[in-house]
């Protein structure tokens, strides 16, 4: 047949939308393979070897496989404690893996959560709009509800005012193990940017949000954390730890620009199976 009639016939009335349908999900299917090769030709030629273990289970990429390892050298695999400011209706997350492997912890967002979690005894969620006023007072309340004074890990992704955030965090002297935070990647080291405050801060979709890596970076290194890590497959998350934990991780680079990955927000993929309701809330059964 040829090309001509079969385009004749594809475009014809009776057999446009079946064909239609098949062809669209080819399209989606040749889509998924070249993401999935490009996201693992980001992850193996990463010069930081830490991203070889990056993988998704409830994260939106692979931060939670780097957050396994991390924690794994830190020796509190199934003990710790954790709080995440921004985590949307609570299905995908840098967290939810922790509440998996059996941590304390809570949440605060400004999202209703369509996951069952109110009869869980060691997390609570804190609805809540956050700013420099009440961030303390919430961390305060929400480590309160959880039976614990102290905080193992902290995840930030409230896109926007995340560094002030940050700030009085660390101000008020809360100091976990590790930082998990989304940084502004259209700006590489050694640039230095961050948005300036603003207390009704709402993210348009648009590059105006949070601060640079470096800007973070020279905050954090001053205040004795290590940058370690930053998630290949989007170039969303960077990870922070103490640095009286930098010999658990000789292999990271010393440079940033050799730690830094570039935004590849557009190629994120679905990554698997999608997330099930029922699975998750297993979780928080208890």
């Amino acid at each position: 047949m040829s090309l001509f009639k079969k385009i004749r016939d594809f475009l014809t009335v009776r057999n446009y939308r079946k064909k239609k349908d098949r062809f669209i999900g080819n399209i989606n299917d040749i889509r998924e393979l070249l993401l999935n090769h490009h996201q693992y030709l980001s992850k193996v030629n990463s010069k930081n070897s830490l991203n070889l273990y990056g993988g998704k289970i409830f994260s939106q990429t692979d931060e939670d496989g780097i957050t396994i390892e991390i924690i794994k050298r830190l020796n509190c695999l199934n003990n710790g404690s954790f709080i995440e400011f921004g985590v949307g209706n609570g299905t995908e997350n840098n967290t939810l893996i922790l509440k998996a492997l059996g941590w304390r912890g809570f949440w605060v967002g400004n999202q209703e959560l369509i996951i069952d979690y109110k009869n869980s005894q060691n997390f609570s969620y804190l609805k809540n709009f956050v700013n420099l006023s009440n961030i303390i007072d919430l961390i305060q309340e929400g480590l309160s509800k959880i039976n614990k004074a102290q905080v193992d890990v902290i995840s930030l992704d409230l896109d926007g005012n995340d560094y002030y955030f940050l700030e009085k965090i660390i101000e008020n002297k809360i100091r976990p193990k590790l930082f998990i935070i989304e940084y502004n990647a259209k700006f590489p080291p050694p640039i230095k940017w961050k948005i300036a405050y603003n207390d009704n801060h709402k993210w348009k979709g648009d590059d105006y949000f949070g601060a640079s890596l470096s800007t973070y970076n020279d905050f954090l290194e001053n205040k004795g954390y290590k940058l370690i890590c930053c998630n290949a497959y989007t170039g969303a998350n960077a990870f922070f730890i103490k640095k009286d934990y930098a010999n658990l991780f000789k292999e990271v680079p010393e440079k940033i620009e050799d730690i830094y990955m570039k935004p590849r927000y557009l190629l994120n993929n679905n990554m698997g199976f999608p997330n099930s309701l029922k699975t998750i809330n297993m979780f928080f059964n208890s």
